[in-house]
C-alpha cells in the first residue's frame, strides 16, 4: 500500500515540476514581448492571451503537486498542537465534506466547459487573431483528475493514521531552508556568528 501511495506521489511531483517549466517559458516570452513591443516596435496581440493561458496552466497543473507535499494553505493555528490521529480525523472529515464535492464538480464542470470549447472551436476574443482556448480548457479536467486521485491517496494515508498513530512517510521534495537545521549541519554556533560581527563592525571603523 505505501508503495503505491509513494508511486502516485511520485507522478504528481513529475507532472508538477514538468509544468514548472512553463515558468522560464513564459519569462522568456514576456522578455521577448518588452524587446519586441519597445525596441522593435512591433508587438504581439497574441502574447498577452498566450501568457495567462501558461500561468493558468501551471498554476492548475500544479495542484496535485503541492497536495502532495503536504504544501496547501491551511489554517493551522491550533492544527499544528492535535496528535496525529486527531490530525488525520480532522482532514478525513474535511475530505469527505468539501474536497471530493468540490473537486469532482471541478471535473465534471471542467469537461463541459472544454467540450463544448473544442465543439466550436473557440478562440480568444481579447485580441485579434486569438490564440485557440479549448487547449487551455481542456487543462481544467485534467488537473482536477490528478487533483483527485492525490486526494484519494490522501485519504488513504489519514486512515492508515488513525490506525498506526502516525503519519505515512512521504516522497522527498525541496523544501525551504531551516537556518537551525543548516547552523547544526555546518557546525556554527551564534557565538561565532557574534564573534564574526564584532569583527567586521572593528574593521569598518578602523582608519585606513
Amino acid at each position: 500500500m505505501q508503495n503505491l501511495l509513494l508511486f502516485i506521489d511520485k507522478v504528481s511531483s513529475w507532472v508538477g515540476q514538468a509544468f514548472s517549466w512553463l515558468i522560464v517559458a513564459l519569462t522568456l516570452l514576456i522578455s521577448w514581448e518588452v524587446f519586441s513591443r519597445y525596441v522593435l516596435n512591433q508587438p504581439n496581440p497574441w502574447s498577452f492571451d498566450l501568457m495567462i493561458m501558461m500561468y493558468g496552466t501551471a498554476f492548475m497543473m500544479a495542484g496535485a503537486y503541492t497536495l502532495a507535499k503536504n504544501g496547501h494553505v491551511r489554517g493551522d493555528v491550533l492544527y499544528g498542537f492535535f496528535p496525529p490521529r486527531l490530525q488525520a480525523g480532522l482532514d478525513l472529515v474535511l475530505y469527505f465534506v468539501f474536497f471530493i464535492p468540490g473537486v469532482i464538480a471541478l471535473v465534471w464542470a471542467g469537461y463541459t466547459y472544454a467540450a463544448e470549447s473544442l465543439a466550436i472551436n473557440e478562440h480568444s476574443t481579447l485580441t485579434a487573431n486569438g490564440p485557440p482556448l479549448y487547449p487551455f480548457k481542456m487543462v481544467i479536467p485534467i488537473s482536477g483528475a490528478l487533483l483527485l486521485l492525490q486526494g484519494v491517496v490522501e485519504i488513504v494515508r489519514c486512515i492508515v493514521c488513525l490506525r498506526e498513530g502516525e503519519w505515512p512517510a512521504r516522497v522527498k521534495d525541496v523544501e525551504e531552508v531551516d537556518v537551525d537545521k543548516l547552523k547544526a549541519m555546518v557546525h556554527v554556533q551564534d557565538s561565532d556568528i557574534a564573534e564574526v560581527d564584532q569583527l567586521v563592525v572593528k574593521q569598518s571603523g578602523s582608519p585606513r
